[in-house]
């Protein structure tokens, strides 16, 4: 890889992690098209939305690469070029100051979306919600099996919700499985990494469900998790969305391949390339989604 200064502009790129901002955009984009399809789409909040999740992903990113360098849980078997604290691309003073940056950008962001929601309370309430859960999943919550459960909130349930009410000023049945299926297919990317370092999250103390159940049971749920994605999706066609029941079949195939190229592979540093596949499988999936509710 090509050498990396300190503290430069590519040491913050690869910091962001950009392979897991897709986990960021896929609510926001699915519940603006299901606005759309109410007819109730606004531009402004939809951007506002956009980047509010953008840097807080970013935030989350940067506050996981702190703690994990400052516990000492950057394995030199597990070091990548998300890995900038340990790696000696960002020091981190400078990371903290990162981490201020990211979440007052998210912040300002947020406070234009106050704006335009019919009840700025809630939204507001959502909004610290997600600060104060971007430090307690890296620092507590992850090491003790609450990771997968946050990101069905924080990256289901929470976004899609939110995204979908600023611009609406309601909520429905149909939001309710929006935000299943985002929560449940942005998972798979949490559940790859974890798969990946099950061995030296053993060592650490950091205790996935991988760990606790076992390397079968993380195959498994790999691979469930997107099938699921797809089926509360294709539950949308009962709504008057049809396509929602067959374009995101493009994703089920290739989610497929994914899960076997994992398994052969099995572990250690070539499974960082199916953390690509699986990014852009969640592009896929959310492109495919918001192509339906746009049909």
């Amino acid at each position: 890889m090509k050498k990396v200064g300190q503290n430069s502009l590519r040491a913050w790129f690869l910091a962001a992690r950009p392979k897991t901002l897709p986990a960021a955009l896929l609510p926001v984009a699915m519940a603006s098209a299901l606005a759309f399809s109410h007819g109730r789409f606004v531009l402004r909040a939809a951007l506002c939305c956009v980047l509010f999740a953008t840097f807080m992903q970013i935030a989350a990113n940067y506050i996981n690469d702190l703690y994990d360098f400052l516990k000492g849980t950057d394995r030199e078997d597990r070091l990548g070029p998300e890995r900038a604290c340990a790696q000696g691309w960002i020091s981190p003073r400078a990371m903290r100051r990162g981490i201020f940056v990211a979440l007052l950008l998210a912040g300002l962001f947020g406070m234009a979306l106050l704006s335009m929601a019919s009840s700025p309370l809630l939204l507001l309430g959502m909004g610290l919600l997600c600060v104060v859960f971007a430090f307690l999943y890296t620092t507590l919550l992850s090491y003790c099996g609450m990771g997968d459960v946050l990101v069905w909130v924080f990256f289901g349930i929470v976004p899609v919700a939110g995204t979908y009410y600023v611009q609406a000023g309601q909520l429905n049945a149909e939001v309710g499985w929006m935000a299943a299926a985002c929560g449940l297919v942005t998972d798979t990317l949490l559940v790859l990494n974890n798969y990946r370092d099950r061995d030296t999250d053993r060592l650490s103390g950091k205790r996935t469900l991988i760990v606790t159940l076992g390397e079968p049971f993380g195959r498994c749920f790999y691979l469930l998790q997107g099938l699921a994605g797809y089926a509360c999706v294709a539950v949308l066609a009962f709504y008057g969305h049809g396509w929602t029941a067959v374009l995101p079949l493009i994703y089920v195939a290739a989610h497929y391949f994914a899960w076997r190229r994992m398994v052969s592979i099995f572990e250690g540093r070539g499974l960082n390339a199916i953390l690509g596949l699986t990014s852009r499988n969640m592009l896929v999936f959310g492109f495919l989604v918001t192509l339906s509710l746009l049909l």
